[in-house]
């Protein structure tokens, strides 16, 4: 029998290193412009290992897989993760930058652990506990940006970069201690309904069903791929997230321009994102309580419509010179609107993964995943820059556009 460890544990190590990654990215990009001067480097360093986390992702969940240790490996990417964003920190303007930019490749490619990665190491897959997931990644966007400003203001940015690495190395602990324990294993309550749903989808394609620790890399990273497309309602919820992913990153990129139009300034429009996660966090703790009795499906589908109808309210809020109560009021809505639906989404694509995934393709299903995801959100950041330079209206209708069709795509018949 697998020994287990609390779920609270679990969500402790998940919101510390999630906060860590979440305050990584801004004070990272801050760090870089400081130090470089040029905002341009600093993007390209920030979209360098952000990218390398797609790629690193079903890799990642293979390993996670194949290893009888999985905490042990997770400790190890997080620690090689906060080791690389010091090498990044420590490099900058003191060696030539496309070394920098190759040490923040490496960096990104150990990423994943501190989101889909750690999310195998769950020890329960109940729909509570997917809510509960969510809302570490909820907390940790609304707190790890406002940290890395915090930190940035009262000392610097290299001191908000090292203030994040403080925290993903905090989480080690926790992630060492889940060594031995997974999500479905025979600890938990095996009668229950997740759990037979669980076992009925572990009729897995030949290839998976050689074992854990058999075949290349590269066939296991195909497996996983196969698997989800496999499975039409994994394939169809993945899917949705996905071109959810795209809409999201149009959206990020339009959020100065949006401050600069509605709220008086671009700085003012990064209040919209701590805003949008606030916005999920309550949502999912409202929906941790339902989360037994409802279709996680429905939910992530009922997401990506409210997501529709925030991002579109934003579209509608006009051109101000100055601070305009009325154009305020609408983008604050907005944002809260899209966070009532994203947060939700989240929660319910989790419920989905762990129900339709047997456990030893979870870690490749949810990396996998995971990495799809940063790649629509890079494709949508790229794609909702240039639109928005020429029409930010153009740009949030696109944004909004994107989040219906995730919602069509979004279907739970098999």
């Amino acid at each position: 029998m697998k020994k287990r460890y609390p779920l609270s544990w679990y969500l402790t190590g998940a919101l510390t290193a999630r906060t860590g990654d979440e305050m990584a990215g801004p004070a990272l990009l801050l760090a870089a412009y400081a130090v470089t001067g040029s905002a341009a480097r600093a993007s390209v360093l920030l979209a360098a290992a952000t990218v390398a986390a797609a790629v690193g992702g079903p890799v990642l969940g293979v390993l996670l897989d194949r290893t009888e240790r999985p905490g042990r490996l997770l400790a190890a990417a997080l620690a090689l993760h906060a080791l690389g964003l010091t090498a990044v920190l420590l490099t900058l303007d003191r060696l030539p930058f496309p070394v920098t930019l190759l040490l923040a490749v490496l960096t990104g490619l150990p990423g994943p652990a501190l989101s889909a990665g750690w999310t195998t190491r769950m020890p329960t897959t109940t729909p509570r506990a997917a809510a509960l997931d969510a809302m570490t990644f909820d907390a940790a966007s609304l707190t790890g940006p406002f940290l890395a400003a915090l930190v940035a203001r009262l000392s610097n940015a290299q001191a908000a970069v090292a203030t994040a690495v403080t925290l993903i190395c905090a989480a080690v602990p926790a992630a060492l201690r889940s060594a031995g324990s997974g999500a479905g294993g025979s600890g938990g309550s095996g009668g229950s309904a997740e759990a037979r749903v669980g076992r009925a989808a572990s009729v897995a394609p030949p290839e998976a069903e050689r074992g854990p620790g058999k075949g290349s890399l590269r066939a296991r990273v195909l497996v996983g791929a196969r698997y989800v497309l496999a499975r039409p309602v994994l394939a169809a919820v993945t899917l949705g997230s996905v071109v959810s992913a795209v809409g999201q990153g149009a959206l990020t990129a339009c959020v100065p321009l949006l401050g600069e139009r509605a709220l008086g300034g671009a700085a003012d429009g990064a209040l919209l994102p701590a805003l949008a996660a606030g916005s999920a966090l309550a949502a999912n703790a409202v929906h941790a309580r339902r989360a037994p009795d409802v279709d996680p499906v429905r939910v992530m589908r009922a997401g990506a419509l409210l997501q529709a109808a925030g991002v579109a309210l934003a579209a509608a809020a006009g051109p101000a010179a100055a601070w305009d109560g009325f154009a305020a009021a609408l983008v604050v809505a907005a944002a809260l609107t899209i966070g009532a639906g994203e947060g939700p989404q989240l929660a319910g694509l989790f419920a989905v993964r762990h129900r339709e995934t047997p456990e030893r393709l979870r870690g490749q299903v949810f990396t996998t995943g995971a990495s799809a995801k940063i790649t629509g959100f890079a494709l949508g950041a790229a794609a909702g820059g240039a639109i928005g330079a020429r029409s930010l209206t153009g740009a949030l209708l696109v944004a909004a556009a994107l989040h219906l069709v995730a919602a069509r795509m979004t279907t739970g018949r098999g």
